[in-house]
């Protein structure tokens, strides 16, 4: 690289060449640079008008029945595993960004919305549209495995309350419906690769209360609790498999309060099994997202006052 790599001199020469007066030619007229961008009918409002038949952009649901108060912060009670991953897995196993499969939730919203196979397009050209993401980008990778549905491969889990095999988000719309909390189980290293920031807003979106697991990416952890999704880490390296958890015990997390402090001891209880996890909550703005129910909410919350 010293070969090609310029010297600070050579950078210093090409940057004293650039001046105001580029951008402000540039700019200037920039309304007149694209006739194509300029037909798209516009309705000039202050407040973008929502289109109900769209499938691309939709109004998203995250400030849905926001109060002006902070959430209370209390225990997390009889939780059940939605999903149990191993180690590194990735942000594009939790989120994939490619075709949307004929088979899939996601293909099934859309041709109820009178959208041709041929027109579907990808989750990343959807990505505006909740409906699409929460079917088809949160743990819907072909290649994930869900130890919670062995012999299986996709978002497919196991609807503990009859033991049947169907899709993640069909299952998480039952346990919706009996208002039951849904936790995640994972390994080593949960959410490596890039900061895709839908594998943490399908998570919550699911009803995903909290991940326990042995360790984090840095970036995908601050944006879990970014979206009001509880961060746990087991101690002294223990992961599910050495503690033996199978993902279809019943779970609580205990020792949640709105006294919380950063880094703290909870007690986990696996049945009749109680766990020490520490909370990765870890400084105070920290804690106070997570009071907020996310970042999102502490922004709102902050301009509104």
């Amino acid at each position: 690289m010293k070969d090609i790599w310029p010297d600070t001199t050579e950078i210093a020469e090409i940057v004293s060449l650039i001046k105001p007066d580029m951008y402000l030619k540039r700019y200037s007229n920039f309304e007149t640079l694209s006739p194509l961008w300029n037909e798209i009918p516009t309705k000039g409002d202050e407040v973008y008008a929502w289109d109900e038949s769209s499938t691309y952009i939709k109004n998203p649901p995250f400030f849905l029945n926001m109060s002006k108060a902070l959430k209370t912060v209390s225990d997390i009670i009889d939780a059940k595993v939605l999903v149990k991953v191993g180690d590194s897995v990735t942000t594009d196993h939790i989120s994939p960004a490619g075709a949307i499969a004929k088979n899939s939730p996601a293909a099934a919203y859309l041709l109820e919305h009178k959208i041709r196979q041929a027109d579907f397009n990808s989750y990343g050209s959807r990505r505006g549209n909740d409906q699409v993401m929460v079917r088809g980008t949160t743990f819907a990778n072909i290649r994930l495995r869900n130890q919670l549905a062995p012999g299986t491969e996709g978002g497919i889990t196991t609807y503990l309350p009859t033991g049947e095999q169907m899709s993640i988000f069909e299952a998480c719309e039952k346990y919706k419906v009996s208002e039951t909390p849904l936790i995640v189980l994972a390994g080593k290293e949960y959410g490596t690769g890039s900061s895709r920031d839908w594998a943490a807003k399908g998570t919550y979106l699911l009803g995903v209360k909290a991940f326990i697991a042995t360790s984090y990416e840095r970036i995908h952890r601050s944006n879990l609790l970014g979206m009001g999704v509880l961060p746990l880490q087991f101690k002294d390296g223990n992961s599910p498999d050495s503690l033996k958890l199978t993902g279809k015990e019943s779970y609580s997390i205990l020792g949640l309060s709105d006294q919380i402090k950063p880094g703290q001891e909870l007690t986990l209880k696996v049945d009749d099994q109680e766990i020490f996890v520490l909370l990765r909550l870890d400084t105070p703005v920290e804690i106070e997202y997570y009071k907020n129910g996310g970042i999102l909410h502490t922004v709102l919350r902050n301009f509104m006052n």
